[in-house]
Protein backbone atom coordinates (compact mmCIF):
# COMPACT_ATOMS: atom_id res chain seq x y z
CA UNK A 1 0.00 0.00 0.00
CA UNK A 2 1.30 3.45 -0.94
CA UNK A 3 0.37 5.47 2.14
CA UNK A 4 0.76 8.88 0.47
CA UNK A 5 -1.68 7.84 -2.27
CA UNK A 6 -4.10 6.47 0.31
CA UNK A 7 -3.98 9.76 2.22
CA UNK A 8 -4.71 11.70 -0.97
CA UNK A 9 -7.59 9.34 -1.76
CA UNK A 10 -9.08 9.70 1.72
CA UNK A 11 -8.95 13.47 1.60
CA UNK A 12 -10.43 13.60 -1.92
CA UNK A 13 -13.26 11.27 -0.90
CA UNK A 14 -14.03 13.64 1.97
CA UNK A 15 -13.79 16.79 -0.18
CA UNK A 16 -10.72 18.08 1.65
CA UNK A 17 -8.10 19.83 -0.44
CA UNK A 18 -4.41 19.05 0.03
CA UNK A 19 -3.86 22.75 -0.74
CA UNK A 20 -5.71 23.77 2.45
CA UNK A 21 -3.48 25.77 4.79
CA UNK A 22 -2.96 25.94 8.52
CA UNK A 23 -1.52 29.18 9.91
CA UNK A 24 0.74 29.27 12.95
CA UNK A 25 1.98 32.30 14.84
CA UNK A 26 5.44 31.88 16.31
CA UNK A 27 7.02 34.81 18.15
CA UNK A 28 4.72 37.21 16.35
CA UNK A 29 5.61 35.78 12.93
CA UNK A 30 3.01 33.98 10.81
CA UNK A 31 3.94 30.60 9.33
CA UNK A 32 1.61 28.82 6.92
CA UNK A 33 1.75 25.16 5.90
CA UNK A 34 -0.46 23.32 3.46
CA UNK A 35 -1.89 19.90 4.23
CA UNK A 36 0.26 18.69 1.33
CA UNK A 37 3.47 20.07 2.88
CA UNK A 38 2.66 18.51 6.23
CA UNK A 39 1.84 15.16 4.63
CA UNK A 40 4.99 15.16 2.46
CA UNK A 41 7.12 15.87 5.54
CA UNK A 42 5.70 12.89 7.40
CA UNK A 43 6.02 10.65 4.34
CA UNK A 44 9.81 11.09 4.66
CA UNK A 45 9.68 9.34 8.06
CA UNK A 46 9.92 5.61 8.74
CA UNK A 47 7.29 3.20 7.43
CA UNK A 48 5.92 2.82 10.95
CA UNK A 49 5.59 6.59 11.39
CA UNK A 50 3.86 6.87 8.03
CA UNK A 51 1.37 4.22 9.08
CA UNK A 52 0.70 5.99 12.39
CA UNK A 53 0.11 9.25 10.50
CA UNK A 54 -2.31 7.49 8.13
CA UNK A 55 -4.22 5.77 10.94
CA UNK A 56 -4.50 9.00 12.94
CA UNK A 57 -5.80 10.78 9.85
CA UNK A 58 -8.42 8.06 9.37
CA UNK A 59 -9.54 8.53 12.96
CA UNK A 60 -9.70 12.31 12.56
CA UNK A 61 -11.97 11.90 9.53
CA UNK A 62 -14.60 10.35 11.79
CA UNK A 63 -14.79 13.72 13.57
CA UNK A 64 -15.47 15.53 10.30
CA UNK A 65 -13.80 18.58 8.83
CA UNK A 66 -12.94 20.06 12.22
CA UNK A 67 -11.26 16.79 13.23
CA UNK A 68 -9.11 16.85 10.10
CA UNK A 69 -8.22 20.49 10.66
CA UNK A 70 -7.20 19.74 14.26
CA UNK A 71 -5.17 16.75 13.07
CA UNK A 72 -3.18 18.80 10.53
CA UNK A 73 -2.78 21.64 13.02
CA UNK A 74 -1.26 19.23 15.55
CA UNK A 75 1.01 17.60 12.96
CA UNK A 76 2.12 21.03 11.72
CA UNK A 77 2.93 22.14 15.27
CA UNK A 78 5.14 19.09 15.71
CA UNK A 79 6.98 19.93 12.48
CA UNK A 80 7.47 23.55 13.56
CA UNK A 81 8.75 22.50 17.00
CA UNK A 82 11.23 20.12 15.38
CA UNK A 83 12.31 22.81 12.91
CA UNK A 84 12.87 25.45 15.58
CA UNK A 85 14.53 23.05 18.02
CA UNK A 86 17.05 22.13 15.28
CA UNK A 87 17.96 25.83 15.05
CA UNK A 88 18.22 26.27 18.80
CA UNK A 89 21.79 26.59 20.00
CA UNK A 90 22.43 25.63 23.61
Amino acid sequence: MDIASEINRLLLENNISMDSNIDFEVNGELHSMSFNTITESYMQASDESQLVFYMALQKSLSAGEKGVENFFEGMGKLLLMAHFSDKLKI
